[in-house]
């Protein structure tokens, strides 16, 4: 997947699955029950990611820097909690209107020591931050279309959204031409994952 963990990044992920097992079977944080499929389908998923946000350091794309970015219906912390713990270098701001999964989510900021973790207990149409983001990010949107209006308040002018999707949304795009350009398409590699994964890199028309 071409991803590179330091001794302390490989803890901190173990530590946070561990977690997300354990209070999965209280307070339901995914369908997924079996630790080892949630590695894959969890844990893994979100860290595909990785070689896109840390190609932005280098080439054309370095003078657009994101450092404060929001994961938006981040359920359990995915894939915020992995990308915190990849980029300590950034703040993530997780957002979720479930106040048990964003209990979890204060817990793991905690105990993993993630001072670079903001964790937001509300609805994404009540969130009125005082700083905008330069990204939202989500891999729970029901759709494009949900994603580019429902965050639409949350981003700056030249923000993007940051789509992790399945197979490549041809119809989602359709409805928000007019509006929305689809600046860049990144087929995701999941390790132990069947099926196709998709970053959708999106903006609003200027």
């Amino acid at each position: 997947m071409s991803v590179a963990l330091t001794g302390e990044q490989t803890e901190k992920l173990l530590a946070y699955i561990r977690e997300f097992e354990k209070w999965n079977k209280a307070y339901n944080l995914s369908a997924v029950r079996d630790i080892q499929q949630m590695v894959a389908r969890h844990l893994l998923d979100s860290l595909s990611v990785v070689p896109w946000f840390a190609s932005r350091k280098t080439g054309t794309q370095k003078n657009f820097p994101l450092t404060r970015i929001i994961d938006v219906g981040t359920g359990g912390g995915l894939p915020g909690i992995p990308l915190a713990i990849m980029f300590p270098e950034k703040q993530f701001t997780l957002l979720d209107s479930n106040g048990k999964k964003t209990r979890f989510l204060f817990h793991v900021k905690t105990l993993l020591g993630l001072t670079n973790v903001t964790v937001e207990n509300r609805r994404v149409e009540e969130f009125a931050p005082t700083e905008k983001f330069q990204a939202v990010i989500s891999r729970a949107f029901a759709s494009l279309q949900d994603m580019t209006e429902g965050c639409a308040n949350l981003i700056e002018p030249d923000g993007i959204f940051l789509a992790m999707k399945g197979l490549f949304p041809d119809d989602e795009l359709a409805p928000i031409s007019d509006k929305i350009e689809l600046l860049e398409t990144i087929k995701l590699v999941v390790a132990e994952t069947d099926g196709e994964r998709h970053l959708l890199i999106l903006r609003a028309k200027q």
